[in-house]
């Protein structure tokens, strides 16, 4: 999983067409290190159909105030530079949880899918 530490860099990885899942953590969240674990292997499942990247919150607190970006660890979705779903919640995410959010945001991107010209 890509690390990205500025908005810049951010603003044009989900500006592609690959749909892109944002993880939002930080160095002192209990829950993100309760992630780490399994989602290698989550990233590599779905790397076919999504780009994922990691932003810690702290590097980025203007991105987070423009998304608002209260709880970590937070997944966003974005294609084309627009939102498409969100995972925030205040409870501990498990691996089945965040594999249903991936699942949703891939339906999500397909269905928003551009027509061929």
């Amino acid at each position: 999983m890509e690390k990205v530490n500025s908005e810049s860099v951010f603003d044009q990885i989900v500006a592609g067409d690959k749909p892109t899942i944002a993880v939002f953590k930080a160095s002192w969240c209990k829950d993100c290190h309760y992630i780490e674990p399994f989602m290698p292997s989550i990233v590599e499942a779905y790397g076919d159909r999504l780009n994922f990247i990691e932003l810690d919150r702290d590097e980025v607190p203007d991105l987070c105030e423009k998304l608002n970006i209260l709880g970590i660890p937070s997944f966003i979705a974005f294609r084309d530079g627009q939102e498409l779903v969100r995972f925030v919640s205040k409870l501990r995410k498990t691996k089945e949880e965040i594999e249903q959010f991936l699942d949703r945001a891939v339906q999500v991107a397909d269905a928003l899918k551009k027509p061929q010209a």
